[in-house]
């Protein structure tokens, strides 16, 4: 099989080619790769690109020159899947690699065809790129960087270049979980041991530590990839092991109210309580707090839940029993703080939610989970009614969720529905079909 380079530098693959198993699979002769300049296909001191059209500076390669290359190297190792580069491409990912390392198998001749300048023509893409790939969302000089990673990517993945097949099959991003750590000697290195675990010889337990290992890292540093994949329900289960607990509560006191949003109280509303306990249900919420000083309010709430956790209502509707169970009313957020405390034995971050931008001092987006759950600490999601909450409470929580947006000017959600939507954007499993 052979993978064909097209180039403006091909002086920078001299080295690259020859190097560890890129070097060694050639000398099996299990691939044959070469870079070939673009200038072999102009006339000495012609150029190979020419200024872009309408504003804007730079010079952009000759789409007929790139149509001469092709057209060679598909003369001497017949048709090839041709790969462009561009950090408008599709992101380049383990999962794609494996796609391409079967591709290179089928059809024998990869072609890979990296830009430098302002990059090629886009009718050459157009017209010729089976697949345009982007190692990740910054720019570089050119594509000749991107394509020694995929030359590195695709080469390991090919049969008999790489001597125990079982590293290629349990490495990171080829399931769910990332790779654990490895150590070798000495055993003591700056004051840092290797885990007894490690060394004990005991297999078992050695088997069952990396996988923890494993996990926890991949449910702190690689969320979204975890959360991208087709998990089983043992998977789903112990990456939740590794999750801190989550806890909501919905404030009825100190928020805002009326037009000048000043500080005082909501009433408490029926399809709040099920719409929120049955979204915490789903994404795996351990309790969910409703908060209200006024004493008539926490009397209507202990009578639904009255019916709920312990009366007709567990027959009636045992699913909406098992949602509501997990529901308890408060009247301070310094109560709802205690009970947690009391659960956990450490208080709770504090996360407030809001429909406003309150600056970027301790604003976390949703993709900020490592920098949460990093502190070991239970998180508990605020959400206010009315108008929201005070700015004293918000002065108190270690962090403010940036507000949820659409692809609009309308930001006036229901707080069950800001609910629902929080979780799923901070917990929920969003697989990407591969």
């Amino acid at each position: 099989m052979n993978i064909s380079i097209l180039t403006v530098f091909p002086e920078l693959y001299n080295s690259f080619l020859q190097t560890s198993l890129v070097g060694r699979a050639q000398e099996k002769k299990l691939v044959s790769l070469e870079a070939t300049s673009f200038f072999s296909y102009v006339q000495p001191k012609e150029r190979i690109d020419a200024p872009t059209f309408g504003h804007g500076s730079g010079m952009v390669i000759r789409p007929d020159v790139i149509e001469k290359a092709i057209a060679d190297k598909e003369q001497q190792f017949g048709p090839a899947f041709k790969i462009f580069f561009s950090p408008q491409g599709k992101k380049l990912d383990q999962p794609m690699l494996r796609k391409l390392a079967q591709i290179i198998q089928e059809r024998k001749h990869i072609m890979l065809i990296p830009a430098r300048y302002e990059g090629m023509d886009a009718r050459v893409e157009q017209t010729y790129a089976d697949e345009i790939l982007s190692i990740g969302d910054f720019v570089l000089l050119g594509g000749d960087l991107p394509a020694m990673v995929l030359i590195e990517g695709l080469i390991r993945l090919l049969p008999g270049v790489v001597g125990k097949q079982e590293s290629i099959e349990k490495e990171s991003f080829s399931g769910a979980f990332v790779d654990y750590p490895v150590y070798t000697a000495p055993v003591v290195w700056k004051d840092l041991e290797v885990p007894e675990v490690v060394r004990s010889g005991n297999h078992a337990a050695m088997e069952a530590w990396r996988m923890d290992q494993a996990v926890h890292k991949t449910v702190l540093t690689h969320f979204d990839w975890l959360r991208s994949q087709q998990l089983t329900s043992d998977q789903v289960k112990v990456a939740k092991q590794h999750m801190p607990n989550h806890y909501v509560v919905l404030m009825h006191g100190d928020v805002l109210i009326g037009e000048d949003k000043q500080l005082g109280t909501t009433s408490v509303t029926s399809i709040d309580i099920h719409d929120i306990a049955r979204a915490s249900k789903s994404y795996g919420v351990r309790q969910f707090f409703i908060v209200t000083p006024l004493l008539d309010q926490q009397r209507i709430v202990r009578t639904l839940l009255d019916f709920w956790q312990t009366g007709v209502g567990i027959d009636y509707n045992r699913h909406r029993h098992e949602a509501v169970n997990a529901v308890d009313i408060k009247d301070t957020i310094d109560g709802v703080i205690a009970s947690i405390e009391a659960q956990e034995g450490v208080k709770p971050l504090l996360v407030a939610t809001s429909a406003r931008d309150h600056g970027v001092d301790k604003t976390i987006s949703f993709f900020d989970q490592a920098k949460v759950w990093g502190h070991g600490r239970p998180v508990l999601f605020i959400f206010g009614t009315g108008k929201g909450l005070s700015e004293q409470l918000m002065s108190r929580c270690d962090y403010v969720l940036m507000p949820v947006h659409g692809f609009s000017n309308f930001n006036h959600l229901s707080v069950r529905s800001a609910v629902a939507v929080i979780l799923d954007r901070w917990m929920g499993i969003n697989v990407r079909i591969r």
